[in-house]
């Protein structure tokens, strides 16, 4: 089994998100057992970070920088509102539990303008970083863990930008029986511009097929 966890990378000012996951079981099983049902699990509990390891590139294990991560309203958000500058601190919060037959549920949101010095490329950008190494493992100077991201952008108002685009940082994946070198592919979903809520899921066997849904 690998790591599931929610990478935070750059975004605008905040984002909020409801996570929830649901177990399925191995295919040995469902053969025995096709009505098996699934057990939808909260992952996020709405009060606290109890259940999440936090690791920002270049700093310890588990310090939240500029008190990023945080509980507001019962979601889980990430603001800069303590932040004056960009300065390539990339950060990832990593659930406490393991998964291997499972589908995530997400609902998020972007809000608010762009830290100062951020790059282009990463407004109103974040991720579902899954089959990942673990926080533990995690060097102090690391950009990103090893990991296969499901991409989550927001529109810019203007140009076409897909959601849950497929990026592979430190790894290679196969699709339609060709292997996947380039780091990030778009998915076809339309563009979410403006402040809106938008509820994904991803849907994944092991290590044999992960599949990406926006609104179903």
């Amino acid at each position: 089994m690998r790591t599931l966890l929610l990478s935070v990378k750059f975004l605008a000012l905040s984002l909020a998100v409801v996570l929830t996951a649901c177990q399925s079981k191995p295919k040995a099983e469902q053969a025995v057992e096709k009505s098996a049902e699934e057990n939808w699990v909260q992952l996020f509990n709405g009060k606290d970070l109890n259940d999440w390891q936090i690791k920002f590139k270049g700093f310890e294990l588990g310090e939240n920088f500029n008190n990023t991560f945080r509980v507001e309203d019962g979601l889980l958000r990430v603001s800069y509102q303590n932040w004056d500058k960009w300065g390539g601190q990339f950060g990832h919060i990593f659930y406490k539990g393991e998964f291997s037959h499972y589908r995530l549920r997400v609902e998020y949101r972007f809000v608010g303008e762009q830290v100062k010095g951020g790059p282009g490329w990463a407004y109103r950008n974040n991720g579902l970083m899954i089959h990942g190494q673990s926080a533990e493992s995690m060097e102090l100077d690391q950009d990103f863990p090893t990991s296969i991201e499901v991409q989550l952008l927001g529109g810019n108002g203007t140009d076409e930008r897909s959601t849950m685009n497929l990026c592979t940082p430190g790894t290679n994946v196969v699709m339609n029986g060709q292997l996947i070198e380039q780091h990030c592919t778009n998915s076809k979903s339309k563009t979410f511009h403006g402040d809106d809520w938008v509820t994904v899921e991803v849907e994944v066997h092991g290590g044999e097929i992960i599949r990406h849904f926006v609104y179903g």
